[in-house]
């Protein structure tokens, strides 16, 4: 799997004009399946994740973990993180998973973080969404499972 962390102050996920994800503190995970992910996969993820020391201790250093700080975590599918770019200027997404799979695997990834105690909002999978956010720092994390 693949995720892009954002570090947040607040953040939301609008569909149709309706809000239906928000949080304050905590991180905006963009995610994406790859078609070799399986459940094991997302839960490495999630727990990755939710130790990742990406929050300021009372010395302005970065040693705090989102489950440390009771943050939140806004979890929105995002397919064009597969992108291949190496060719021509019109990206290509053969690498993401099968809709299906990816959905699947989304929802667990999610329920995977909540498991760990984490509050967790999430986007809509396949929908057309507005995601508002204020980033923090900015503080910005690319992870790759398969790395």
């Amino acid at each position: 799997m693949r995720a892009l962390l954002q570090r947040v102050i607040q953040a939301s996920v609008t569909v149709e004009g309706k809000i239906i994800g928000q949080i304050d503190a905590g991180l905006l995970v963009l995610v994406c399946a790859m078609p070799e992910d399986d459940y094991d996969t997302a839960k490495a993820l999630a727990l990755k994740i939710s130790k990742l020391r990406l929050f300021k201790d009372e010395a302005g250093k970065m040693n705090l973990s989102l489950t440390q700080t009771g943050g939140s975590a806004l979890v929105v599918s995002q397919f064009t993180l597969a992108a291949d770019t190496r060719r021509g200027t019109r990206p290509g997404f053969s690498y993401a998973a099968k809709p299906d799979v990816a959905e699947t695997l989304y929802l667990q990834f999610a329920s995977a973080l909540r498991d760990l105690g984490l509050p967790v909002e999430t986007g809509k999978f396949g929908a057309d969404m507005s995601v508002a956010l204020t980033n923090d720092g900015p503080v910005t994390l690319w992870l790759d499972t398969d790395a």
